[in-house]
């Protein structure tokens, strides 16, 4: 919950950003000038990017939370099986352990989005939070049935 929460803050500063860049875009624009002119179109790039960007984000979070909702319904979730420190860190060589079963389990069925899923999971308690992503993704397209890039 503390997740969503932090998401849902954190897209809302974001749009407040974009709005207030965009109206100095616009403002800039309708000043006529070259210069202001090319200042406000290159100001009002930066918003769509981040529109784009925030949006993207918001459909992958969307599709992986779907997956895991799916399977928590069929009893598939990875078990927290991980070996924490004292102050609550995960301990690197129980992470290792997980990881190392998830990734043959991978490699024996690598058709199947719920061991990526599984995989993405023990690569985000690994803190390799690019390839925790590229495993979701993963999951993501076999559970859509779209092709996967390699």
């Amino acid at each position: 919950m503390r997740a969503k929460l932090t998401y849902l803050v954190t897209s809302a500063v974001l749009v407040f950003y974009f709005v207030l860049a965009g109206s100095r875009g616009v403002l800039l624009i309708r000043h006529g000038t070259l210069l202001t002119v090319t200042f406000g179109v290159a100001v009002l790039i930066l918003p769509v990017i981040g529109v784009w960007f925030l949006w993207k984000n918001t459909q992958f979070v969307r599709r992986a939370n779907a997956l895991a909702a799916e399977l928590d319904a069929e009893g598939g979730l990875p078990v927290d099986e991980l070996v924490r420190t004292p102050s609550g860190r995960i301990d690197r060589d129980s992470a290792d352990a997980v990881f190392t079963r998830r990734r043959e389990e991978t490699e024996d069925s690598p058709g199947d989005w719920r061991c990526w899923f599984r995989l993405a999971v023990a690569y985000q308690d690994a803190r390799d939070t690019p390839r925790a992503r590229k495993a979701m993704q993963r999951a993501i397209a076999l559970h859509a049935n779209k092709p996967v890039r390699a």
